[in-house]
């Protein structure tokens, strides 16, 4: 992030999203909503003094609510730029009207509660979509008590517990009683594999992610006891499966192939209950602390962004690349590609591959002026179009627009045109049109017909 941040040729827009985008390849018009975080970026120097007085405290969305923010602060450690923003939902200048102690003690007068959101709009050659993905609800599972036991936590919790900059310094501890655990229950696939509560599609990263937590504890709290419940283990490769095992062998991690049917309490352990399908019986688990391995959905207002870029995506939100094997970095809208877990739960060598490709398109994309067209494009008579705008309506594309033009005598004309860098040649403006003015280049009528005759032939 720091390395982006000092490249002249990169801007980074914090704290903004994208508001619309119209255009086409090479001609993107993005508009952004630049969101006034009521401290100027210019004035503050990242003491944080503001955020170390402000009174208000309330539970932080990074450490996944397990540690405290301020009404002014900075989103996380190291944050780029290390500039805070107001949460007015807390802040008691918008919530009560006074308070103003961020204002008074800033020494750079940096404090503007009158700032406004910006609205930037500039134009784009490509355009990479690397949205990223949310964690799947685990309250859905009641019988795993997610939200009930404070000492039920999801994965990215426990990651935060474990971070030297997360809510207990890195140190392990119970969320109930602050207490170090001695016996830590996995539970894989909440929400992954699952047709009726969850999604029927593997998240990919939970089996290895469960294996790192595991190596984690162990390293971090030599006595503890950890103890997996899986379906299955998915760990392709020669470096992943290695792993497992080093976490079975070396660490002590004890992996029970069955599903998990009930967590309940009894005094302060958490009583795990379920399966051993290979034992074939019925097993209980006392824990201290239980971990379920959520899985990955697409973020929540992917389908918003995915109208605004005209992209399509699946029956779960995911954005769909042009083709799985053949083209699985771009969209149907040229010039718009994929890169990450926005297109389907990825790891991290998965995600860094696809921002490679990515890169390399938008690089040969911009290396030459000319670019290569699909030679089955739409092409309108407009001697004859009527411009009743039906191929508008019904192009997926938009590669439809009107234009304005000057004929000879000075006198001005309104047409349709196509755009043929956006143009796929999907035939919907052709079978829609009344006048029959719009073909398809090298599929006329005359065409199709000449070339029947000669089958007849």
């Amino acid at each position: 992030m720091v390395e982006s941040s000092q490249n002249d040729n990169i801007e980074i827009l914090t704290y903004s999203e994208v508001e619309e985008v119209g255009g086409y390849i090479g001609n993107f018009e993005v508009k952004i909503r630049k969101k006034a975080r009521l401290v100027d970026l210019e004035k503050c120097t990242g003491c944080g003094t503001c955020y170390q007085k402000c009174p208000v405290k309330v539970p932080s969305e990074f450490d996944m609510e397990m540690g405290m923010r301020k009404a002014i602060y900075v989103p996380f450690p190291q944050a780029v730029p290390n500039v805070p923003v107001i949460d007015k939902e807390h802040c008691r200048m918008f919530t009560k009207g006074k308070c103003s102690i961020c204002q008074k003690l800033c020494q750079a007068d940096a404090i503007d509660y009158e700032q406004e959101d910006e609205i930037i709009e500039d134009k784009f050659g490509a355009i990479v979509v690397a949205t990223g993905y949310d964690l799947f609800d685990a309250s859905v599972y009641g019988e795993y008590g997610g939200g009930r036991f404070k000492d039920v936590i999801s994965g990215l919790q426990l990651e935060r517990l474990i971070s030297p900059s997360g809510p207990t310094g890195g140190h392990i501890i119970r969320p109930s009683d602050g207490k170090e655990p001695k016996n830590v229950v996995f539970i894989q696939c909440v929400g992954s594999r699952d047709v009726e509560k969850g999604r029927p599609y593997c998240s990919n990263v939970c089996c290895m992610y469960t294996a790192k937590h595991a190596v984690l504890l162990k390293e971090h709290l030599p006595e503890v006891q950890t103890n997996i419940f899986y379906m299955d283990i998915r760990s392709p490769g020669k470096n992943y499966e290695q792993f497992v095992q080093r976490t079975m062998e070396q660490f002590g991690a004890l992996y029970i192939r069955g599903r998990v049917s009930k967590i309940y309490q009894r005094g302060d352990k958490l009583i795990v209950k379920g399966a051993d399908t290979l034992a074939a019986c019925q097993v209980e688990v006392e824990a201290d602390m239980v971990v379920l391995a959520t899985g990955i959905t697409a973020r929540h207002d992917s389908k918003e962004v995915a109208t605004k870029l005209g992209i399509p995506y699946d029956e779960f939100g995911f954005f769909t690349e042009l083709h799985p094997k053949l083209a699985p970095i771009e969209t149907v809208t040229s010039g718009v590609f994929l890169t990450g877990a926005c297109q389907a739960p990825k790891d991290i060598p998965d995600t860094v591959a696809s921002a490679s490709g990515a890169a390399s398109k938008v690089a040969a994309l911009f290396s030459s002026d000319r670019m290569s067209m699909a030679p089955l494009v739409s092409t309108i008579d407009t001697s004859v179009c009527s411009m009743c705008k039906a191929c508008m309506e019904v192009c997926p594309y938009g590669a439809i627009q009107e234009e304005e033009i000057t004929l000879r005598d000075g006198t001005k004309k309104k047409q349709l045109t196509v755009l043929e860098s956006v143009c796929h040649g999907c035939g919907a403006c052709v079978s829609t049109c009344k006048s029959s003015c719009i073909m398809l280049r090298g599929m006329t009528d005359e065409q199709i017909f000449d070339e029947l005759m000669a089958v007849a032939q």
